[in-house]
């Protein structure tokens, strides 16, 4: 069953950083409602918050239908932004529908105030679905929610993926290849829902990376030290497409409880560490076996963020290098879990995970 509805938000702007008034749009399912309602996409006050009588389409539970959903996406009413808001394991994205448009429909500074999740939609990142660049299906781009261009997204890749197969409406299972800024990715829809997204080949060179470290096993950043904030962290840098610092351990720490970490504290000064001129993305991981890890990322642009796709994929080829896990691991994030595989004969590191919708919403610009 589904729901529908318009929600009035009447916002007073106390910043230059607020979106203005607006009508958000939604339509979202029952089992999605108390999350939503639990959720930091609204706030529910009085003050802030108006549901009339008179601005609800439909608040009975109605049977789903396709062409509900397509209709809504159809939309395309000057100076709104039509959107849907999926999300990987909690890491959660506007997406935009800009397959008309190499040009992304909202400037780097209009995605930050949309990301706002107190006075916007709230979100990790909007992702743009764009026209094929140089013979793929589709090109992916994706602002931060700090305004910063990734690469690409592991968990935004998923939720691309699922989008793409919203829009045309597809059916069964599918792949395509999708154009990012760390090259072809090929994400395939699986039968229980799941997306599987080939990521392509790690970059352990350490100039490609990016990282100044010095190196310590051909060419690459394995098990160095770094010093933070005091600390000697024993690090490994990986690129997935975006750079990665992996920690597992410390001078002070032979093994980390991944939960004992101050997370906002300490992540920002890996980030902006000098060693990395790109910035990194920083990943903290408690070993259980060889084929069961679990992380925290504080993302390069994000911040702490519920789960990092390309950061479980890193932490894999990180602790294989480092001989503490096998090459195939179940990977536990703050959102749940991911499956991630870094197969020997093709050096390519598999992703296997979900993504879900959240709602349908539309802002003016």
């Amino acid at each position: 069953m589904s729901m529908a509805g318009i929600i009035s938000n009447a916002v007073v702007s106390p910043s230059r950083t607020s979106l203005p008034s607006f009508q958000l749009h939604c339509q979202f399912f029952p089992n999605q409602v108390n999350t939503l309602l639990r959720s930091s996409v609204f706030r529910i006050s009085p003050s802030s918050i108006r549901i009339s009588a008179s601005s609800i389409i439909n608040l009975e539970a109605v049977a789903p239908q396709e062409d509900l959903k397509t209709a809504f996406l159809d939309q395309k009413e000057s100076g709104f932004l039509h959107f849907v808001k999926y999300h990987g394991l909690g890491n959660d994205f506007i997406l935009v529908d800009n397959r008309d448009s190499l040009e992304p429909k909202v400037t780097p500074e209009q995605a930050v105030k949309l990301c706002d999740r107190n006075f916007g939609v709230g979100a990790d990142g909007v992702i743009f679905a764009m026209p094929g660049t140089n013979g793929t299906d589709y090109t992916m781009r994706i602002f931060n929610s700090d305004g910063s261009e990734p690469e690409m997204c592991g968990n935004g890749v998923r939720c691309f993926a699922r989008f793409i197969v919203e829009l045309e409406n597809l059916r069964g299972k599918q792949s395509f290849t999708v154009y990012t800024g760390a090259g072809v990715i090929v994400p395939e829809i699986q039968d229980d829902g799941k997306v599987k997204v080939d990521m392509g080949e790690p970059v352990l060179k350490a100039l490609d990376v990016p990282t100044t470290l010095p190196v310590t096993k051909d060419h690459a950043v394995v098990k160095a030290g770094l010093e933070v904030d005091g600390v000697t962290w024993n690090v490994t840098c990986v690129s997935m497409g975006n750079p990665h610092c992996v920690t597992f351990s410390n001078k002070e720490l032979q093994k980390l409880v991944v939960d004992d970490i101050n997370l906002p504290k300490i992540g920002p000064k890996f980030e902006h560490h000098k060693v990395f001129p790109a910035r990194i993305n920083t990943e903290f991981v408690q070993v259980f076996s060889r084929g069961h890890l679990k992380m925290r990322v504080w993302e390069r642009g994000a911040g702490a963020t519920l789960a990092c796709g390309t950061g479980a994929c890193a932490v894999v080829v990180a602790a294989v290098l480092e001989g503490h896990a096998d090459r195939i691991c179940n990977v536990d994030l703050p959102g749940g879990p991911l499956e991630i595989e870094w197969r020997e004969h093709d050096n390519h590191v598999y992703m296997t995970g979900p993504a879900e919708v959240v709602f349908y919403g539309c802002v003016p610009l």
